[in-house]
């Protein structure tokens, strides 16, 4: 078998399998797993084997792909170690995929075709400085330059875009026939392609169809750029170009500063010279003479991604391109990895393309070198590419006969150059267009807006929409989404709450917060009957967004006329599955289960969840001496009935409604924190009584009310057991007087009355002339009731002592 053949099986074999696993896993995280862990003991132990099986590989497999690098795999123990350890796994699997494409790479022979025909080795190619984007380059706060325009752009103009051409180079159809409007697929009166029927009759020249020798490029130490800034260099620029027979194109756009945006730099590249184009001069509609070569069917236009290339350069200057050749449509169809320009230049020449100033202020002049310089590499190189490419498209044609690469990236590129621009109307009613709010609407999710919010909303963006356009801003310049929608969920009640609500950099909004409040109030009064969220995307969406049409592409079996209503939607219960993906056909919930006909048996019984802690919990052995036999509250099962529930015993006990606890003495005195050395005699108990001992499940009244009468049935038998001790006493004495022991009897009486004897003020030492009476003496310190307690550490000992006496600053 041919190895790219095996190779393809063995692609195919591993992305069914991924696909399959991928799938599969999805719909084990769509399971309710928790809930089932919990209801079967089973699942939970296979659902545990499973995941430490699951991890075990994952780290084996992490070792094996760090070996022979920096990198240490870590060990995922349980699932919370992936999340602690998730960059690095981030790394290991970064390193493992970057190794597949350099074996990729090898197997394809992609390292023989970097090593192109060259006479000498030209010094290394400069690499692109890699540091974060100057906030300067990114935003730079400079004079728009569309106000020196000679035609300056009128954002307030709604009618049908017209083409700014004057004349038409390479026509087949002059430009007055080629000026006309039709109706589009939305009923608006839009301009002609002027150039429509030259791209579609076009025929490319032969040298596209054959395999050549690529033309290595020249080293960009060896050659310069030259900037174009005048007109006349414009023309010398167009002379050089009318000799060759492909060119490459790309620009540069801005769009944060300017309603519609602005193409801000063309760079144009042929085998031996780079000139890096300003778009942004007064003159700039005259550019519109360069298309004696964008036009030239002879010339090839080499573009990567020139979706957007074809609009702005048709609409800032009057430019057609007629024999694109797209490198994105190439990278396409030979189904590389990606599509990018960077991924391109780092696969046949590389260069590392540093993307970052793709968001940078192209307005900026003079061009900063790190600037100009990523703007040649888009095109210097792209020739050479565009050779490597079109010769990898020819080499599959020729393999596969029925399917020509070459022509269908060229039919690719026709439809691209056929791009028109467009200009729309503001809809405030119903937010189509690409400047209207209802995509931002379903974007954002903001579904939950009320009434009164919505109309908010929609007043907000239309002034930010018409502020835009007064100002050429762009709407986020203006304001930015986030603060749209703070503004429309808060609703401030006065211009200075809203004008807190706007970021710094509103400043047409900040200038405007009074008449932006009064829209607001407005809104806010009508939007109480105004229409709602759910039916504006009712009303702008078709049938198909309806769960019958949804199921009818999803669900092909669904579709027949049994499982349809009158109406000829899809009934709801139709598209409920009954069965689990996980369990099979266990059912999902109890509302899908049949009457079962089975009896329950009377001694059927069930575990109530905290059974397991009562079996757990063990009492200390003075509680066991002092309360009662726990053996009924510590068993777990509980019969379903007590009708016929058979008779309770030291091993189970009876859950009854309507039934007080019965609290201990001891328990009592615990819970109301009292401690009496006193003795006292618990109340004696028969085993028949303990046996029939039941427990009721009382709500939080009724126990208060159990421990209060428990507390007074407590201070009763105290106060009862006390009595009885005083008796004994007294008794006691009696007995010791009569026998003799007149001096014990004497005590004993003191002791055992002292608590009954009432308090005699007459005896009383002074208060108020203690100190007359009695002699200082010194006292001892104070008795600290904490000094001996053994909970908690000890403080540390301090390490520098205070010295008495006064606190002065002093100065340095």
């Amino acid at each position: 078998m041919d190895s790219s053949q095996d190779f393809k099986s063995v692609q195919e074999n591993i992305q069914t399998a991924l696909v399959a696993t991928t799938r599969l896993t999805n719909q084990i995280a769509a399971e309710d797993l928790n809930f089932q862990r919990t209801s079967n003991p089973d699942v939970a132990e296979q659902l545990d084997d499973t995941s430490t099986r699951i991890l075990g590989l994952a780290t084996s497999l992490l070792t094996s792909a760090s070996k022979n690098t920096n990198l240490k795999a870590p060990e995922l123990e349980d699932g919370d170690d992936i999340d602690v350890h998730w960059t690095r796994i981030v790394d290991v699997v970064d390193t493992l995929l970057e190794k597949a494409d350099t074996c990729l790479d090898e197997y394809t022979g992609l390292i023989k075709r970097k090593a192109a025909p060259t006479e000498q080795p030209g010094p290394p190619v400069k690499k692109a400085k890699s540091k974060a984007l100057d906030p300067f380059m990114r935003n730079a706060n400079i004079i728009k330059p569309q106000n020196a325009f000679d035609v300056k752009p009128n954002n307030l103009d709604t009618s049908p875009w017209k083409p700014i051409l004057t004349k038409k180079p390479h026509a087949l159809v002059p430009l007055e026939r080629s000026l006309v409007t039709f109706k589009d697929e939305n009923q608006s009166t839009q301009y002609k392609h002027p150039y429509e029927t030259e791209i579609t009759q076009l025929e490319f020249p032969e040298a596209v169809f054959e395999k050549r020798e690529p033309i290595k490029y020249k080293p960009v130490e060896s050659t310069s750029a030259t900037f174009v800034d005048t007109f006349e260099g414009v023309l010398e620029m167009l002379e050089e170009l009318k000799g060759a027979t492909e060119i490459a194109i790309d620009t540069e756009h801005h769009d944060f500063r300017t309603y519609t945006g602005l193409l801000s730099l063309m760079q144009i590249s042929t085998r031996e010279k780079d000139w890096i184009v300003d778009t942004l001069q007064p003159w700039r509609r005259k550019l519109e003479v360069l298309n004696e070569v964008f036009a030239d069917p002879k010339i090839v236009k080499i573009l990567h991604g020139a979706y957007m290339d074809i609009v702005w350069l048709q609409r800032d200057c009057g430019l057609y391109i007629v024999g694109l050749f797209d490198t994105f449509e190439a990278a396409s169809a030979l189904q590389y990895p990606t599509r990018s320009l960077a991924y391109l230049l780092k696969r046949f020449v590389d260069f590392d393309a540093d993307k970052k100033y793709q968001l940078a202020d192209w307005r900026i002049r003079p061009i900063p070198e790190e600037m100009f310089y990523y703007a040649r590499s888009d095109t210097h190189y792209l020739l050479y590419i565009y050779d490597m490419m079109r010769n990898e498209l020819l080499e599959q044609s020729a393999e596969e006969p029925t399917h020509n690469l070459v022509r269908r990236v060229l039919d690719k590129s026709k439809d691209t150059s056929l791009r028109r621009y467009e200009t729309f109307a503001y809809d405030a009613e119903g937010g189509l267009g690409p400047f209207g709010w209802f995509n931002m609407l379903i974007k954002q999710s903001a579904g939950k807006l009320s009434k009164t919010q919505f109309a908010v909303f929609r007043a907000l963006h239309e002034w930010r929409d018409e502020a835009a356009r007064r100002e050429d801003e762009s709407t986020l310049y203006v304001m930015g989404n986030s603060t749209l929608f703070g503004i429309t969920r808060r609703m401030p009640p006065d211009p200075k709450a809203l004008h807190s609500l706007l970021d710094n950099a509103s400043h047409i909004a900040k200038r405007d917060a009074f008449n932006l409040f009064n829209i607001v109030s407005k809104a806010q009064a009508e939007g109480a009957n105004g229409p709602s969220v759910v039916e504006i995307i009712r009303r702008h969406n078709p049938s198909t967004m309806g769960i019958g049409e949804v199921a009818k592409s999803v669900f092909p079996q669904l579709t027949h006329n049994e499982t349809r209503n009158d109406a000829g939607v899809l009934e709801v219960t139709d598209l409920v599955s009954h069965n689990s993906k996980l369990w099979g056909k266990i059912p999902i919930s109890s509302r899908w289960e049949g009457p079962s006909k089975v009896k329950a048996g009377r001694t059927m019984q069930f575990e109530l969840p905290w059974a397991q802690y009562l079996k757990s919990s063990k009492l200390s052995e003075a509680e066991t001496q002092l309360q009662r036999p726990v053996a009924q509250e510590e068993e777990s099962a509980i019969p379903l009935t007590d009708a016929d529930a058979p008779p309770a015993s030291d091993e189970d006990f009876t859950l009854k409604a309507g039934l007080r606890r019965k609290v201990s003495d001891v328990e009592s005195e615990s819970e109301s924190g009292e401690v009496d050395d006193a003795p006292s005699k618990p109340e004696p108990r028969s085993s028949a009584s303990a046996e029939a001992e039941e427990i009721a499940v009382l709500d939080d009244a009724e126990m208060k009310k159990a421990r209060r009468k428990a507390k007074k049935a407590e201070r009763k038998a105290r106060k009862q057991a006390l009595e009885e001790q005083v008796q004994g006493a007294k008794g006691l004495a009696k007995r010791a007087k009569k026998e003799g022991f007149s001096e014990a009897a004497e005590s004993l009486m003191e002791n055992g009355d002292e608590d009954q004897k009432p308090f005699d003020y007459s005896k009383a030492k002074s208060v108020l002339k203690a100190a007359r009476t009695t002699k200082a003496t010194s006292q001892g310190g104070r008795f600290n009731p904490y000094g001996m307690a053994a909970e908690g550490p000890k403080a540390a000992r301090k390490m520098h002592g205070e010295k008495p006496g006064k606190s002065a600053t002093f100065r340095k």
